[in-house]
Formats: structure tokens, C-alpha cells, sequence
């Protein structure tokens, strides 16, 4: 079973130097926190904000390459977390065919964002993540540390 889940801002996780996707699902009742890296929180900065860069980025590649012959994305699935890495998968449309690719999360929510696909993110991986660690690293965070962040 799969959640579907919006991205809800970025912030900059100060004691790991890292920063933070926030996925949520419509409800609020669940939230994914994906740790990325630098230029991918850029991407994903950029697609939230509607901001078009003078020059493409890769994300904004793969998409101009995704339409020129015509594929389409058709949803992104957070897949499995293990060992701390999250997993996804891509799946797309081309030529009356479907298609899977493996993908980090970071780039698949970057083109999701770009596209105006669908996240979402299996339950086993809402279920994966350590609630008790996460209330933890959520005690410690300041005001300041949170981004852009929608409500």
C-alpha cells in the first residue's frame, strides 16, 4: 500500500550539516523526513518556487529530455528505506509502454516537482522510519533552523 504525499518545504538540518525534504500526506497524520544533499536541495528549492534557472539544471534536463520524445512521468514512489538510505523508483509512460527507473529520492522528487507528478511513499517505509528518533532530532530544532516551510 502507498501514501501519497506532498512536499511541504526544506529546511537545513544544522547537526548533521545536511539538509531536509518534508514529505507529508493530505491528512498531516504522517511525515517523511529525507535527508539530501547540497544541489539537490537547490533543485528541489528552485522547482518549489517556480524559479526557472538562466540555464538548465539536470533536473530541468531530464525533464526538456523526458518531452522531447514525449515520455511522461507518471508518478514517484519512495520505496524502501534501509540502513538509513531511502530508496524510489520513477515510473514513466513512453510509446504506449510503462516504465520503471531506480532513482535516488532526491532526483525523483526534483522531477516530480518539475513534471507535476504524484509522490508517494510505501507504507512500509512511513512505518520504517524510528518515530522515537525522529521526536528526538524534532525536540532539538530551533526556529531559526526551519526554511521555507508551508503549513
Amino acid at each position: 500500500m502507498i501514501t501519497q504525499m506532498q512536499v511541504k518545504g526544506l529546511m537545513f538540518d544544522p547537526y548533521n550539516n545536511a539538509y531536509i525534504v518534508i514529505l507529508r500526506d493530505e491528512d498531516q497524520s504522517e511525515m517523511l523526513p529525507i535527508w539530501v544533499g547540497k544541489s539537490e536541495a537547490s533543485s528541489i528549492s528552485l522547482a518549489i518556487e517556480n524559479v526557472a534557472p538562466p540555464r538548465p539544471m539536470t533536473h530541468d534536463f531530464m525533464k526538456a529530455y523526458l518531452d522531447a520524445f514525449n515520455a511522461k512521468v507518471i508518478s514517484v514512489v519512495i520505496t524502501d528505506l534501509n540502513e538509513h538510505t531511502y530508496f524510489a523508483k520513477i515510473h514513466l509512460t513512453y510509446a504506449d509502454s510503462e516504465y520503471t527507473v531506480d532513482s535516488r529520492p532526491s532526483d525523483a522528487i526534483a522531477l516530480a516537482l518539475r513534471t507535476q507528478a504524484p509522490i508517494f511513499a510505501s507504507e512500509s517505509v512511513i512505518r520504517k522510519q524510528n518515530s522515537e528518533e525522529l521526536d528526538q532530532w524534532l525536540e532539538n530544532l530551533k526556529p531559526e533552523d526551519f526554511g521555507k516551510l508551508d503549513s
